[in-house]
C-alpha cells in the first residue's frame, strides 16, 4: 500500500531545512513603487486644490500643516508649471520595481523653470527620461 502526500521543504533558522505538508507558498513579489515624483505631482495638484476652495489661505499654511518649509511646498508646487502632458505622463509613470527611480523631481526642477510648455516640451531627452510606454 502507498500514501502519497505533498510536502515542501522550508528553510528554517541557521539556515536548515524542515518538512513541511502541503505545497510550497507563492514566492512573494514586492509590489511596484509609485515613482516619487508621481506622487508629488498627485501631491501639488491636491495642494492647489486646497488653495483654489480655501481650505488653507497659501503655502505657508501648507508648510506647518505639513511640516515642511515653506521652500519645500514651493518646490512641489513649481511642477503644476510643466506641460499638461508632461504632468500627466509624470502621474502615469510605470512603478519601480527595485533601484532608483526613471525620473526624479531634481530633475523635473530644470524643466519647471522654463516658463514656456513648448520650451519644455523640447528640453534635451536625458532630461525627460521618460521609460517607453
Amino acid at each position: 500500500m502507498t500514501d502519497e502526500s505533498i510536502v515542501h521543504f522550508k528553510t528554517a533558522r541557521a539556515g536548515g531545512k524542515k518538512l513541511r505538508p502541503g505545497r510550497s507558498p507563492a514566492p512573494k513579489v514586492a509590489p511596484e513603487r509609485v515613482p516619487r515624483v508621481a506622487r508629488l505631482m498627485a501631491l501639488a495638484i491636491h495642494f492647489d486644490g486646497l488653495i483654489r476652495r480655501g481650505v488653507v489661505r497659501d503655502y505657508a499654511d501648507l508648510a506647518r500643516l505639513g511640516g515642511i518649509t515653506r521652500a519645500r511646498v514651493t518646490q512641489i508646487m513649481n511642477l503644476l508649471n510643466l506641460a499638461p502632458e508632461i504632468q500627466e505622463r509624470l502621474l502615469f509613470l510605470p512603478g519601480t520595481e527595485k533601484g532608483r527611480d526613471a525620473v526624479t523631481e531634481r530633475e523635473m526642477r530644470v524643466v519647471c523653470e522654463l516658463v514656456e510648455w513648448e520650451g519644455q516640451r523640447r528640453m534635451p531627452a536625458a532630461r525627460l527620461q521618460f521609460p517607453s510606454q
